[in-house]
Order: C-alpha cells, then sequence, then structure tokens
C-alpha cells in the first residue's frame, strides 16, 4: 500500500550536497560531518521547532532521514515508510508492508534508512527483501528477496549505493544464520555478488572454524558500510560469532567474524580484514560505522579507518592495507590488558561466560554499540558514545534447530552496578580522549556534527542536544516528548538551515527564531 586537522584528503569527491543529505553516512567516508555553518555556537540557544510530524508508525524509529528534492525520506518500523515535504512537514506519500507472520527477532522491527538511487529510494523490509519505490510517488519498482526469513535471516539497515549497484547486509546473527554482504543491480534488482562473512571450507580462512561449526556461524552486517572511490574498497563491520556466548562448539578465530572486511566494489572479492575480537563470547558485534580519515601517524599522513568497537577499544587502520596503526580504551575493560602490536587483544584468564555466571566489563552491549557516530573535520575530533559498565555472562548448551535462537546464552545486571553512559570526542591520530560527557542512560541516538562548531546529540529521555563540539558544554536543549533513538540531520530550504530528528513516532525539524 502506498500511503580540519585529520581531514579526508578526496573529501571533496566523497562528500554529499550540504544542501541535503543523500546517504546514510552523509557522505561516503560516514563523517556525519556537515559544512553548513548557519546555525552555530553563538546563536544555536536561538533554535525551535520549524515543524513536527507525525508519522503514525509503530514503536520508535532509528532511521537517519534523507533529504533530497525537496522532500524527506523517512523509513519506520515493522516496514513503513513516508516521504515529507522539507518546508512544511506534511507527509505527501507513504509505504506499508505487512511483514509476514511468524517472524523470529533479535531486537523488535527497527529499519534504519533509505538509499537514493537517481528517481529511485530503495530500503530493506523485514522479511529481508529490498524493495525499490519511486522518489515521487512511493509506488513500488522492483522488490528482490536477500535470503530466507524462515532461516533467521531479517533486514533492518540502510542500504549504501555505489554506483549502479546497492550494498546491504543481514541481520540475523543470534539464529544461526551464515551472514554476508551483497551487491543487487540499483535498476533491476539483480544480485550482482555475495560476500560470505562466515569462512567455508572454499575459503583459506575457513580452517579457524572447528568442523562444520561455520555453517551456523552468526557473522551478521546489520549496519551499513563505507566507500572510498579512489581505492574503489567497500568498508563493512562483522558481527559476533553463533553460537553468542558458547564457544566450546566452534573453536577457533571464526574468521570472518568481528571484523572489519575491505571488499572490491565491483567484484566482492576480499581486499582485507582485521579481526578485532578473535573468537567473541561476548556478542562484541563489529559492526559500527567504518569512518574514513586521514590521520598523521608517526610524522606521515596515513589514509585510515576508525572504529570505536563494542569490546571496548577505539582502534585505527591503515585502510590501504588493513595494518594495525593503534587502538586505545575508552570504557572499562576487563576481558583484555591492552592490545599488542600487531593488533591482537592480550586476554586475561577467567573471563569467559561460565554456567555459573562470569563478570565481565563490557556488558553484552559494548562499549560502542550500533548508534552512528560522527567526525568533525573543524576539530579533527572524533565523536562516539558509550555504555560504561560490567555484566554477569553465561553460557548454557542445546542442539540447533533452523529459525531458532541460538545465542547459548545471556547476561544479568549486576547488583548495586548499574551501568552509565558517556559521549566522548576523541583525537583519532593519538586515541586520547579530548572530552567526555557522562550521561544517566545508555546511548540512543545518531549524532552530527557541523561546521557552526556544534554536536548534536540525543537520548532515551527524549532530550535533543547542541554541545560546543570542542569542549563539550551543551549549548541548547530540547525536550521532544519521546526517546530519541533515530539520527540527527541538517540541511537548507530557501537559504535556512534546519536539524532534523525522528523522536518516537515523530519527525522534529528545527530552524533557528527569527529575530522579529
Amino acid at each position: 500500500m502506498r500511503t580540519a586537522f585529520a581531514t579526508l584528503a578526496c573529501c571533496a569527491a566523497l562528500a554529499a550536497a550540504d544542501a541535503g543529505w543523500v546517504r546514510y553516512g552523509h557522505d561516503y567516508a560516514g563523517t556525519r560531518y556537515s559544512d553548513l555553518a548557519q546555525v552555530n555556537a553563538t546563536n544555536v540557544a536561538r533554535l525551535v521547532p520549524a515543524w513536527i510530524s507525525q508519522t503514525g508508525f509503530p514503536g520508535g524509529m532509528e532511521a537517519t532521514p534523507l533529504v533530497h528534492g525537496g522532500l524527506m525520506y523517512v523509513t519506520g518500523p515493522s516496514n513503513n515508510a513516508v516521504a515529507i515535504d522539507i518546508r512544511t512537514g506534511k507527509p505527501m506519500w507513504r509505504y506499508s508492508h505487512a511483514p509476514p507472520r511468524g517472524l523470529n527477532l533479535c531486537c523488535g522491527e527497527p529499519n534504519r534508512g533509505f538509499a537514493l538511487h537517481g528517481s529511485k529510494v530503495i530500503k530493506v523490509n523485514i522479511e529481508n527483501h529490498l524493495v525499490a519505490l519511486d522518489a515521487n510517488s512511493g509506488a513500488v519498482l522492483w522488490d528482490a528477496e536477500i535470503a530466507d526469513y524462515r532461516k533467521g535471516y531479517t533486514g533492518t539497515s540502510a542500504p549504501l549505493v555505489v554506483k549502479d549497484m546497492v550494498l546491504i547486509g543481514t541481520a540475523g546473527g543470534e539464529f544461526g544464520i551464515r551472514g554476508f554482504i551483497d551487491a543487487y543491480d540499483a535498476n533491476t534488482g539483480k544480485r550482482r555478488w555475495r560476500f560470505h562473512t562466515v569462512a567455508g571450507p572454499e575459503d583459506p580462512a575457513g580452517k579457524s572454524w572447528d568442523g562444520d561449526s561455520w555453517q551456523h556461524g552468526g557473522g551478521a552486517t546489520w549496519i551499513t558500510g563505507t566507500y572510498d572511490p579512489e581505492l574503489n574498497l567497500v568498508y563493512w563491520g562483522v558481527g559476533n560469532p553463533g553460537p553468542d556466548m558458547n564457544g566450546d562448539l566452534r573453536r577457533g578465530d571464526n574468521l570472518y567474524t568481528c571484523s572489519l572486511v575491505a571488499l572490491d566494489a565491483d567484484t566482492g572479492k576480499l581486499r582485507w580484514h582485521f579481526q578485532f575480537t578473535p573468537h567473541d563470547t561476548h556478542d562484541w558485534d563489529a559492526v559500527a560505522d567504518p569512518v574514513l580519515v586521514d590521520i598523521p601517524v608517526q610524522g606521515r599522513r596515513v589514509k585510515a579507518v576508525i572504529q570505536a568497537n563494542r569490546n571496548g577499544y577505539f582502534y585505527a587502520l591503515d585502510r590501504v592495507t588493513g595494518r594495525f596503526l593503534l587502538a586505545s580504551p575508552y570504557t572499562k575493560i576487563s576481558w583484555a590488558d591492552g592490545i599488542d602490536g600487531s593488533g591482537k587483544p592480550k586476554l586475561v584468564a577467567g573471563q569467559e561466560p561460565s554456567e555459573e555466571g562470569t563478570r565481565v566489563c563490557p556488558g553484552l552491549g559494548g562499549g560502542h554499540n550500533w548508534q552512528p557516530t560522527a567526525y568533525s573535520r573543524q576539530t579533527g575530533l572524533y565523536y562516539f558514545q558509550s555504555t560504561d559498565g560490567c555484566q554477569i555472562y553465561y553460557k548454557t548448551r542445546h542442539g540447533f534447530v533452523e529459525g531458532q535462537w541460538f545465542q547459548l546464552s545471556t547476561t544479568d545486571e549486576i547488583a548495586g552496578e548499574p551501568s552509565g553512559g558517556s559521549l566522548i570526542a576523541m583525537d583519532p591520530s593519538t586515541g586520547q580522549i579530548h572530552w567526555r560527557m557522562s550521561t544517566i542512560s545508555a546511548p540512543s541516538a545518531g549524532l552530527l556534527a557541523t561546521a557552526g562548531g556544534l554536536l548534536f546529540a540525543g537520548d532515551h529521555f527524549g532530550y535533543a542536544m547542541a554541545l560546543d563540539a570542542q569542549t563539550g558544554k551543551v549549548l541548547w536543549k530540547f525536550y521532544t516528548g519521546a526517546p530519541i533513538r533515530g539520527s540527527f540531520v541538517t540541511y537548507t530550504v530557501d537559504g535556512k538551515q534546519y536539524i532534523a530528528v525522528p523522536s518516537g513516532s515523530l519527525v522534529i525539524a528545527f530552524t533557528l527564531k527569527s529575530d522579529n
């Protein structure tokens, strides 16, 4: 039904037009940085709602809105989407498709956004179908099955358009799937290539799996990757191995889970990989957005890719070769005593899940989880959020049943040790924390950095905030009335800069209050 320093050298080539917001990460590098500066540190206190659009979507939105051609495109949970007039907030068309009954899901039915290709907007549906819609009407142009939802595969991430292809990952890592990254023809929906993120017998890395454990090895790819057109490489984070908590059933390093992979964009062939957490047993997905920056390392500038990993460490890698550059802890860590010169963790004994329970830091969600990060070319700082705390990890054992939960087992909170949160600004060339703001709640919203010297953030309580990007001082706050789980974007229309964010079932656009 239709209803500054460390800047990216090729930034001009990678950046999206700042008049709109046309990619999940704004630019191919995934920086979520805008050159717009009409709203800045001196006047942001005058920011007020310009319009509020009620989508009617069930549950809270986790999407990054896209803005192009006078419309804002927003996806919601349970296969819903809407196109909104960016001047008025009026819905122009709606899309809705009922999910099939009997879906087995990890974490609800979120959707994190559209991709844009010409006159089409493209999204995944929760039953793991890739759907192209007419950008002006919402009419379905093509529909391609990615993988069978009855086997545990689901779709939640925003696609990435590269050339004439649509790249997409899959969710379902807790159901014994074999993960992958796919590329589809943007005009027809026909699949071009597939890269399996769990190495099988055909891959030399298949030796990192014991026996046939690779067949149910997880390796979900549920957050959007990034792309360097100069190198023609796609960078994508890979989730945890399966079963999550019981590593006895899958001895070995379990490649390419908990890794960053660099793929040739045209063929999907692996150029390099880096595994952050070999043989992970704590559900520390490495899916967080890989951000492309150039940083000084030992007196020379290096094309780097950076990530705040769920395991509690920040990493910088050479994005040409995958060579390890540096790692730095940003939250409490008990499972490792640092990272060696090759990038491997120095493991601490006794930190594996157990039947009686083992206290480990960080907890199941990290560290930093999936919420989008930001890198400011103005300040040279990398901004991300963290859940700071520990949990009790358990492991159990049972047989594999296709399409059923295969985590083996779970975690529990520690009495008297509530977890908190942090918003962190880090120098990516050194791993040093520039400032940290403690928060009561765990992270929820995606970040936005602007040339106005600002960082926009939101929280579970419904507060939208603007901070001084250099110091972390809160300069503006607005209560939206619902948790903010989506991402902030900015754009201009009729010469005015707007800041917009989903909150609950609303989309709110802010602009500067007139002096009149």
